[in-house]
This record gives C-alpha cells, structure tokens and sequence, in this order.
C-alpha cells in the first residue's frame, strides 16, 4: 500500500508505541493487533505537528475462536495492566465480536477491521516473531494520512455519524475532512 512504508517508518520512531506493541506480542495471542486511536491519533498528531494525543484506551483485538466469553479477554487485560497499569487497556476477541454487533461471524481480524465505523479508524499494527512491524489496512492508508474521515462501507451510519458528533476530533485536529451525513 502506498503510505505503508511511512506508517512504519513513524511508528518505529515511537519508542512508547513499539514499547506498546512489544508487550502485546509478549502475550503470543493468535492473530493479535494494536487499533483504532493507537494508529490513527499517532499519524494525526504527526500529520498536524502535535504532541501525543491521549488516549481513552489502547485497544487490542485478538481472533481466538477458543476464547469464547467476555472474561477470557477481562483476564488478558489484566495481564496487561500488571505488566503496563499506565495504560487503559481494552482487550476484545474478534472471534466473538460479531455478536455483539449483529453481524455474521468474523475470519479473522482484517474482516472485523472492515466493519469498523471510519476507514481512517480500520487500521492495526503489531510487531510479527521477528521484531518487524506489520500493518493491516482493509481499505488502505489513504484516508489516515490525507486526514480524510469517512464511514467505511460496512459501517453503521448511526453508529458513524454518533461518534463523529462525540468525539470532535476537528477541534484537535483542524485540517481533517469529515464526511457528515447527518
């Protein structure tokens, strides 16, 4: 993808986010990803010359088709915490997602990505086994680094056009585009 070489280039000049990065892959969860603000803030703060933005919380998704209840990914928090209680870690297995959101059964993390709300959003890194950075994008890295908020096809418009009203990210980050559709 185009902007991938960048995306890696700037998080690997993050020591808080391979820091990050490298306690979530000490865990050795299958198919297990760092998301949503972790990527797109970091790139939106860069792209607008600010410091680190705070985040509500680091969200890690994981698929796991064996781990099939809430608390499997309460106790994996909280492994976390022990390890990092600087961080509000948010620990959700895709495998079970699709229920909560009334969907058909994710394959894996890339699908569960896809129907994220906003494609600037449906971006995830990890570090792989050997230390490299690998991203997956469902619908590329365009939109995050062209500042571009819009829903992804997949999205729910509600859900899009709710957290666009709450999260007023234009008041941090004033060059970004938004689509409104309400």
């Amino acid at each position: 993808m185009k902007y991938g070489r960048e995306l890696i280039e700037i998080i690997a000049r993050d020591s808080w986010m391979m820091e990050k990065m490298e306690i979530v892959r000490s865990l050795g969860l299958n198919d297990c990803w760092i998301g949503a603000g972790f990527v797109r803030n970091k790139i939106w703060d860069v792209k607008h010359g600010k410091n680190r933005s705070q985040l509500n919380d680091l969200d890690v998704i994981y698929f796991d088709k064996t781990r099939n209840s809430e608390n499997d990914d309460l106790v994996i928090e909280n492994k976390l915490k022990e390890v990092d209680s600087g961080v509000n870690w948010s620990v959700k297995n895709q495998a079970r997602m699709h229920v909560k959101n009334n969907h058909l059964p994710y394959e894996d993390c890339c699908d569960a990505l896809s129907w994220w709300p906003e494609t600037a959003t449906a971006v995830a890194v990890r570090l792989s086994d050997k230390g490299r950075i690998e991203y997956i994008a469902p619908y590329g890295l365009e939109d995050l680094f062209h500042l571009v908020v819009r829903p992804t096809p997949k999205a729910d418009l509600e859900t899009y056009a709710t957290r666009i009203e709450q999260k007023q990210w234009e008041k941090r980050w004033e060059l970004l585009v938004i689509h409104y559709i309400f």
